[in-house]
């Protein structure tokens, strides 16, 4: 205890061992992966990659269920390759688990995924839009910074960076 009656409690140095990198796969996507693998090396850590497959809503029920059937299989492979792409291009600096793809709201897929993994950090991108853009797409990343139980570290990457 000390003078002012309240009592000092001990804090153990926190170190990551599971860092989970959502990714779109899209332009700039190797962004965040940079980052992780630089932050994950000296506490060796381990690397999970996730993305989110979003299944979009479409006015005309049967098209729904066309779009759920052959379209969505094509790209849940597609993106399966391209997570194992991403994994093998990167091997070489650091530890990886399994490549995590799942359909639905990715928002909600990161935070469980998170929280199903145990990870200790969530590094991803943001694009830093504004405005309109904003509004139409949304921030995942903003989302992700308000509702996770567990840290997140961002990585602005420009669009002028992403187009070019």
């Amino acid at each position: 205890m000390n003078a002012g009656g309240l009592k000092h409690e001990e804090t153990n140095e926190v170190t990551p061992k599971n860092i989970l990198v959502p990714t779109d796969l899209g332009e700039g996507a190797d962004a965040a992966l940079d980052y992780a693998c630089d932050f994950a090396r000296p506490f060796g850590a381990r690397i999970h990659l996730v993305s989110a497959i979003s299944i979009p809503a479409l006015g005309v029920p049967e098209l729904g269920v066309a779009m759920t059937g052959s379209v969505v299989d094509g790209m849940m492979a597609d993106s399966l390759r391209g997570l194992e792409a991403l994994i093998e291009r990167n091997k070489h600096r650091g530890a990886f688990g399994k490549p995590i793809l799942k359909s639905g709201d990715a928002v909600d897929i990161i935070n469980e995924t998170a929280l199903e993994l145990g990870v200790d950090l969530i590094v991803m991108t943001t694009h830093g839009r504004t405005g309109v853009a904003r509004w139409l797409l949304g921030s995942v990343a903003e989302m992700v910074v308000r509702t996770s139980p567990i840290p997140v570290l961002t990585i602005h990457v420009a669009e002028k960076a992403v187009a070019a």
